[in-house]
């Protein structure tokens, strides 16, 4: 039976803690120190399906516009701090205007964080250039969040990496064929609508932790801290995985997840 060397089988082990440690919303309801779930749900009526369409654009417009400055050729550590920086700044502008302002400043988190998430893959020995690897990038955003109607078994890592594939495979044979020349092609509208409806609803609970009048501008650039945090721990993870499973196949990499997974 194949196994995990000892410098393998402990990489798994972090990608593991961070992919299945607690969501944005914990994060942010020790923050403010009240339920973050229950904020949510007073935002007019109306605002969560404006939320969905917003990380939708924003979504598109990050998408390449993300890696394209990234040179390919660097092979070092990813500038993980950098990003954390350029992400406050913007969501202290956010958090200056309220709730007001995130349909302008969410396109320019969403496509600073898609940069941090690329240089993460970079990292981890992703070919930038490769159409799969931009939409394992953009899959990143639909980790870490549950949808009402998920249960237990389809919350985990891999249960959303299967949710995508079918969108995944078709928007990939998209890229192959045409490249990103056109992002509004139905198989790529289709992949980013499956993603900004999973990430919409760390946007709403950004979107109700920036709308506190007290936080203000400080509190925004806090919150926006948090997210990048957060989705920089879902890329570390989800290409520490994808590095395995290049070295080591996708069922054993599996497994061998799900096993430490049960015992934490």
């Amino acid at each position: 039976m194949i196994t995990l060397n000892s410098v393998d089988h402990q990489d798994l082990e972090q990608a593991v803690d961070l992919l299945e440690n607690p969501s944005f919303a914990a994060k942010v309801t020790n923050l403010i120190g009240g339920p973050i779930e229950r904020a949510i749900s007073m935002l007019p009526h109306g605002v969560s399906d404006k939320l969905v369409d917003t990380t939708q654009i924003a979504l598109t417009k990050a998408m390449d516009l993300a890696v394209s400055s990234l040179d390919e050729r660097y092979r070092g550590e990813s500038a993980d701090g950098v990003h954390r920086f350029l992400t406050s700044v913007s969501g202290a502008v956010g958090g200056a205007f309220g709730l007001m302002a995130l349909t302008v400043e969410l396109p320019i988190s969403t496509t600073i964080m898609l940069r941090s998430i690329a240089d993460i893959a970079r990292s981890e020995g992703e070919p930038l250039s490769d159409g799969n690897t931009k939409l394992a990038c953009l899959e990143v955003f639909a980790l870490g969040g549950a949808q009402e109607d998920d249960d237990g078994v389809d919350t985990g890592y891999f249960a959303v990496r299967a949710a995508l594939a079918g969108a995944m495979t078709e928007a990939g044979r998209y890229l192959v064929e045409h490249g990103l020349a056109s992002s509004g092609a139905p198989a790529l509208v289709r992949f980013l609508a499956k993603i900004a409806s999973r990430y919409s609803i760390q946007v709403s609970e950004k979107a109700v932790a920036q709308a506190i009048p007290l936080l203000g501008a400080a509190g925004g650039a806090t919150i926006n801290l948090l997210f990048m945090d957060h989705f920089q721990n879902m890329a570390r993870g989800h290409f520490i995985v994808r590095r395995l499973e290049r070295a080591h196949g996708k069922e054993l990499i599996r497994e061998s997840y799900q096993q430490m997974a049960s015992r934490n």
